[in-house]
């Protein structure tokens, strides 16, 4: 298959004069080199096209692909990882991961935990500040947790982020409310064990792919999973596997596909979770366009601790993509594009068949 490669790398932004915060969802080159090689290695081609706006001058000269590999995460609002997905909708073009609706739904973590309750996912309580009044109408327990409501990657996330009393919770809420320009979320700390959930497929058919615990190492930032703890992971933080053989592991993940079948998830991503003081479980994210660094990223890494090498995942997203493709691509209309705008059906089953 001719497919298209979609990303933002952090380089770039950051010579534009971004910050390294800024930019932490962005990706590092050697990710993209990685994803090409092992996509030209199952015998596609690649083009790589980059960021939104790259996407949208190829799409407006007429170029086309069978595929597009997207790990676009953008630059600003609650909608920034949805503009891929949308573009390339309008033009029938299929595409890796989940659709405009879910990215931005599982963005905004409030609006994502409301879903989810709704359908009775188990996460825990929470509150929205969208103003510094909003912070004294509340009434919090303590010790609470504040983040901003859609940033990801440990973005605002510091050993600060666990406020005991009121003046903390104030502090901490302006300061957030100032940096990041949105609301912050406001829930009870949960002091337990943290997992992140691999998942691969969507609806009946998702399945979990392995399960890390998430364990701070003695010179990390303490009892947060942090900005600075993600940045400098490999030596601050380990990824140990564990299963379902552990109670507790078998709960988080029938709690992680619950929930990634609640917002419509698909193709691959993550899910991630941390025990409340009695040790169960609870929903506390979603990450429906999962990191693909080959050594950095939790899914990756996942992949490896169960034995399935890179090219393998990058295969086993490919089959996923083109196999729900398959099952929803409807017969061309009259005021559709022509079928060239999708990849052939052989193309989708020589594709799932890798």
């Amino acid at each position: 298959m001719h497919i298209g490669l979609t990303y933002d790398l952090r380089c770039q932004y950051l010579a534009e004069g971004y910050s390294l915060e800024e930019t932490a969802e962005m990706d590092q080159l050697d990710t993209i080199n990685a994803l090409d090689g092992a996509l030209v290695s199952l015998g596609h081609q690649v083009d790589r096209v980059g960021h939104v706006r790259h996407l949208v001058d190829k799409l407006a000269a007429g170029q086309r692909w069978d595929l597009v590999f997207n790990i676009c995460e953008g630059l600003t609002g609650f909608s920034r990882e949805s503009q891929v997905p949308a573009i390339l909708d309008a033009y029938h073009v299929p595409y890796t991961f989940s659709d405009p609706l879910t990215s931005a739904l599982c963005l905004h973590k409030a609006m994502a935990k409301s879903v989810m309750r709704s359908r009775g996912v188990p996460t825990a309580d929470h509150q929205v500040a969208e103003s510094v009044d909003d912070i004294d109408r509340m009434k919090i327990g303590f010790p609470a947790f504040v983040k901003p409501v859609g940033e990801g990657t440990g973005k605002g996330i510091s050993p600060a982020s666990k406020v005991t009393n009121q003046f903390e919770l104030h502090r901490v809420c302006k300061d957030l409310l100032q940096r990041f320009a949105q609301p912050v979320i406001i829930e009870p700390f949960l002091p337990g064990r943290e997992f992140t959930v691999s998942i691969l497929g969507q609806a009946s058919r998702a399945r979990v792919l392995g399960t890390l615990e998430i364990v701070l190492l003695a010179e990390a930032e303490p009892e947060v999973y942090s900005y600075t703890n993600k940045e400098r992971c490999e030596e601050l933080v380990e990824y140990r596997q564990v299963t379902s053989a552990q109670s507790v592991v078998a709960i988080a993940e029938t709690n992680a596909l619950a929930a990634w079948r609640a917002l419509g998830c698909r193709d691959a991503g993550r899910v991630d979770l941390r025990c409340d003081v009695h040790g169960d479980p609870l929903v506390m994210e979603i990450n429906p366009i999962a990191g693909m660094h080959p050594t950095h990223s939790d899914l990756p890494m996942t992949a490896s601790a169960i034995g399935m090498n890179y090219r393998d995942l990058v295969a086993a997203i490919v089959s996923e993509t083109c196999w729900r493709t398959m099952q929803s691509s409807p017969e061309p209309r009259q005021l559709r594009p022509a079928r060239p705008h999708f990849m052939s059906d052989s193309a989708v089953h020589s594709a799932a068949m890798k």
